[in-house]
């Protein structure tokens, strides 16, 4: 199989965002806000904005399964407070569950969580519970930055994410750390926040001890890890200094990095740096690169173009990064599929 790990519903119907348009311009006047039963959404719409986008190009590219949650920039945590939030990814949640239960063999949803900033993270308990005991989703997305480019949350390493770590252990998923939309000017969405984050995350993790308290906890680091697979050496350095174990041993159990790197270079850059047994299969299709490359006349975001190419993997590894390691990273996609049969 073909495991894409890094989806986001990019392409749901208009009324979606109209709807947030309405709940964001009544933080000004509350008696404007509008309930959540006032979204009206169709299977029909539904089934058309995936049959027409993201299964479109699945079929295409060859891949069989992704997964998928909410559209990370319109995740934007820093909006409102946190019952802003909770509605809002309530409901983002529920038409990725809608997706899955539509299309079961190709979608298998992934959490997002109603962050807002200062809030105790303990308050995306309920929701997190519900899309993975109710809606049957697998992972979750853990946005280390809610107010959007300030960086006002302490790092992954706190105690203060505590309790939801001792949920994602208790339920057993990883978690992909995605920022959502930058507020800050300095820093564009999605070249530089996202990225920044992806390194960020990872720098913080070094510095700490979390895996000593979480020794299963697992984190997805998207885009190819941002900058740590290019600065391999750095961080190698940074944790010989800080006198750190070795990042085999420190981090190499519980973080992971996807193939969400959009030219062969890259991706060559990161099956060679990074051993095999941590790098996943993904894709982000119809994300943040949606254009084709005039040096290839293929799509940026067709990412297993670059994996077929490079040299530095046997036919047993690419099977890893396109299935074998997504199992075993996410335990509930593995008892999934092989309830399915696959």
């Amino acid at each position: 199989m073909i495991i894409d790990v890094h989806g986001h519903y990019t392409t749901a119907p208009a009324a979606l965002g109209a709807w947030r348009d309405l709940q964001v311009a009544a933080l000004k006047d509350p008696a404007k806000a509008p309930s959540a039963s006032a979204l009206k959404i169709s299977d029909d719409e539904l089934r058309e904005s995936i049959e027409t986008n993201q299964l479109k190009k699945m079929t295409e590219r060859g891949s069989d399964l992704t997964i998928f949650s909410p559209r990370a920039s319109f995740m934007a945590h820093h909006i409102g407070d946190f019952q802003t939030s909770s509605t809002w990814a309530a409901i983002c949640n529920e038409l990725c569950a809608r997706v899955a239960a539509m299309f079961p063999d190709h979608f298998v949803g992934a959490a997002m969580l109603p962050q807002s900033p200062g809030v105790d993270p303990a308050s995306c308990l309920p929701e997190l519970e519900k899309c993975v005991r109710d809606y049957g989703f697998v992972g979750l997305n853990l946005n280390p930055d809610p107010s959007g480019g300030h960086w006002t949350s302490p790092p992954l390493t706190d105690r203060h994410w505590y309790p939801l770590y001792e949920k994602m252990v208790e339920l057993d998923v990883p978690a992909m750390i995605h920022v959502s939309t930058s507020c800050n000017a300095c820093f564009h969405t999605t070249g530089a926040h996202y990225l920044n984050a992806d390194t960020t995350a990872f720098m913080q993790c070094l510095t700490g001890d979390l895996f000593k308290d979480f020794p299963t906890l697992k984190f997805l680091i998207p885009h190819g890890g941002g900058a740590v697979p290019y600065h391999w050496g750095r961080f190698r350095g940074l944790a010989q200094e800080l006198k750190k174990p070795l990042l085999d041993e420190h981090l190499l159990d519980n973080i992971f990095f996807d193939t969400c790197v959009y030219h062969q270079p890259g991706i060559d850059l990161l099956t060679k740096v990074i051993p095999v047994k941590n790098v996943l299969f993904a894709s982000e299709m119809i994300g943040a690169v949606r254009g084709i490359d005039p040096e290839t006349g293929h799509y940026y975001d067709d990412t297993k173009r670059y994996i077929e190419a490079t040299p530095h993997l046997s036919d047993a590894e690419r099977h890893l990064v396109y299935e074998g390691n997504a199992r075993r990273v996410f335990p509930r996609l593995d008892a999934r599929l092989k309830a399915q049969g696959r």
